[in-house]
């Protein structure tokens, strides 16, 4: 559980701060939309943006005709961009008025996608971000989880501002380390010799196998 004092901003905001920011990034950098993501194996960004399309449409019930204008290699990206923009405004009609999306699932991947992005393109990460109190709640809900499920003791979180309970009962151990960082970690963008590096009030081996949670692993070697 978060303490109280960490303010999550709208999640209709939120989502709209990384699709904004992704837009007008590609927009400034069109050349760019076929550089690799190293976090994300196969893909480019160009298949970043499509991915996030494609959950938007979902959400919003607005399947495409067929492939999306933009999404090939080598073509223009501006068509692309503009659908996301259309259907992305749809998508955060529904979180504004909870119709869907509530569990703050499309703030966590826009976020992670967005800094996969901004690591592809050698783009820092932001200092702040209106999506870390959200995203950071979603992982590590789904690494709570993972804690339980492996029979793990109970691990403490902490970040600057706020902290967070994985398992059930009183912790055992401690791991902080800035928002950033824990981010990656707990959505499989970080090896775990990367996260043992990381502060630890003790071993941290224990807790590894918990970092595979849902659709998120370690990788084998860094990727950032």
């Amino acid at each position: 559980m978060s303490t109280p004092d960490w303010q999550r901003a709208p999640h209709h905001l939120a989502y709209r701060f990384s699709r904004e920011y992704i837009t007008a990034l590609l927009a400034e950098r069109p050349q760019d939309a076929d550089l690799p993501v190293p976090a994300c194996p196969g893909w480019s960004v160009r298949d970043v943006v499509v991915h996030l399309l494609g959950i938007c449409r979902s959400v919003a019930e607005l399947p495409a005709d067929g492939p999306e204008p933009g999404s090939v290699a080598g073509e223009d990206a501006a068509p692309l961009l503009a659908a996301w923009e259309r259907v992305g405004a749809v998508t955060e009609g529904l979180l504004e008025n909870g119709t869907r999306g509530g569990n703050g699932i499309l703030v966590m991947d826009a976020l992670s996608h967005e800094l996969d992005i901004r690591r592809a393109l050698a783009v820092a990460p932001p200092a702040e971000h209106p999506s870390y109190p959200t995203a950071l709640a979603v992982v590590t809900g789904g690494f709570s989880a993972s804690v339980r499920g492996h029979g793990l003791p109970p691990l403490l979180i902490e970040t600057p501002g706020t902290q967070w309970t994985a398992g059930a009962g009183r912790p055992q151990a401690r791991w902080s380390g800035p928002r950033h960082d824990l981010l990656r970690s707990l959505s499989g963008r970080r090896s775990a010799g990367q996260i043992s590096a990381m502060t630890w009030s003790q071993d941290s081996s224990p807790w590894l196998h918990a970092f595979r949670w849902g659709p998120f692993s370690p990788p084998q070697v860094p990727v950032e």
